[in-house]
């Protein structure tokens, strides 16, 4: 799947495709430079699922958990972490082996963790307001 966004207006609708063509799905993980817009799409996703709590990045608590009509949603931002042992300490499992949403920001930084199963969303930044987002 691959979806362009032209700019910020377009993104609900971005979150609402990728929601609905991967209906089944639970893990997320989001690849892209610094300053793609990993954060904002997973803020747009969650809205889609119907957050109504503020989302932020959880950049310094690693894991923020939002509240929705279809359960618990976890977001994580792994950037900071320097091991793998880290996210172990985390209890990652009790979290990717369930069947609430997981988002995950930076997860190159834990490759030998994740599922197998995860589906995949990559952000290049084709301008300063559009991306192109694919999703495997």
């Amino acid at each position: 799947m691959e979806i362009i966004v032209h700019d910020l207006t377009e993104l609900d609708a971005a979150a609402a495709q990728l929601i609905q063509h991967f209906k089944d799905d639970r893990v997320f993980l989001f690849y892209g430079n610094m300053g793609a817009g990993k954060t904002t799409f997973v803020n747009a996703i969650c809205k889609a699922l119907g957050v109504i709590d503020s989302t932020s990045s959880p950049t310094f608590s690693i894991v923020n958990e939002y509240q929705s009509p279809v359960g618990a949603l976890y977001h994580f931002d792994f950037y900071r972490l320097k091991t793998e042992e880290e996210a172990l300490d985390l209890g990652y499992e009790e979290y990717f082996y369930s069947t609430q949403y997981c988002f995950v920001e930076w997860p190159e930084k834990i490759p030998n963790l994740l599922p197998t199963d995860a589906r995949k969303v990559h952000i290049e930044v084709l301008s300063p307001t559009s991306r192109k987002i694919i999703v495997k």
